[in-house]
């Protein structure tokens, strides 16, 4: 036992989740769990297959990028958790996946409108997609960049072009990178990756919708806000209350 085995536990579990949710296929994707008291993460490492992922093989990272315990090199996209976790103070878990329509939406460079009740039950908003990162910027540090990209997109989106308002990425657990896919978070691991599950039903949704109608109008407010409320306002009454 170590004083990051819990955490490490946790992302092992949440990674675990990938494949069962059908989110990635071999390699693809990763999940990470934070710790805010410590101030570090775990992360999945970098080409190891799911099935023969073991909690050991969990790498801790610090908050300086530093390697803190493990002996595996940690997924590649560590620097976009880094960031995240530094700049999103709400959050404990992160997933990146490649799963399908998710993918499908931001290879096509386009946010995910909102036309119905299962996306407001998540989120109350346009699913956003960043724009394309610059060429500087993936020559300067792609992953720290896609993290910052993701940041600007949410809280300066002035500063890149977009026209939609600052996001507050508590509310809004999920976005899709310009061609290269989608990366949720939650208040923990196994949260994020239930996000992860819950936008790519949401992508399909879409899809399948502007199929059938090209045109279909967005939800009207009234009722994406009666949604998002019932699960997630001040007097929610979705689900089982805590005594």
């Amino acid at each position: 036992m170590t004083p990051y085995s819990s955490l490490k536990e946790e992302a092992w579990k949440a990674n675990k989740e990938i494949p069962l949710r059908k989110l990635a296929l071999y390699t693809w994707g990763n999940v990470s769990a934070f710790d805010k008291d410590k101030g570090v993460f775990a992360i999945k490492p970098s080409g190891v297959p799911y099935d023969e992922l073991k909690i050991e093989d969990m790498v801790v990272i610090d908050l300086d990028g530093r390697i803190v315990e493990g002996t595996k090199n940690p997924s590649s996209d560590t620097p976009t958790h880094l960031e995240l976790y530094k700049c999103f103070k709400g959050i404990g878990g992160i997933t990146h996946t490649h799963s399908t329509y998710a993918t499908s939406w931001a290879q096509a460079s386009k946010s995910i409108p909102l036309f119905g009740t299962t996306h407001a039950d998540h989120c109350a908003n346009t699913i956003v997609c960043t724009p394309f990162i610059s060429k500087d910027a993936v020559e300067r540090d792609y992953e720290k960049e896609t993290g910052i990209l993701i940041i600007n997109t949410f809280l300066h989106p002035s500063l890149l072009g977009l026209q939609h308002e600052p996001l507050n990425p508590e509310e809004n657990p999920m976005v899709l990178v310009a061609g290269h896919g989608p990366f949720t978070w939650g208040e923990n691991a196994e949260k994020s990756v239930y996000n992860s599950a819950v936008l790519e039903e949401i992508a399909k949704m879409t899809f399948i919708s502007l199929s059938l109608n090209p045109c279909l109008a967005q939800l009207p407010k009234y009722i994406v806000q009666k949604h998002y409320n019932r699960k997630h306002g001040k007097n929610a009454y979705y689900g089982q209350q805590k005594k």
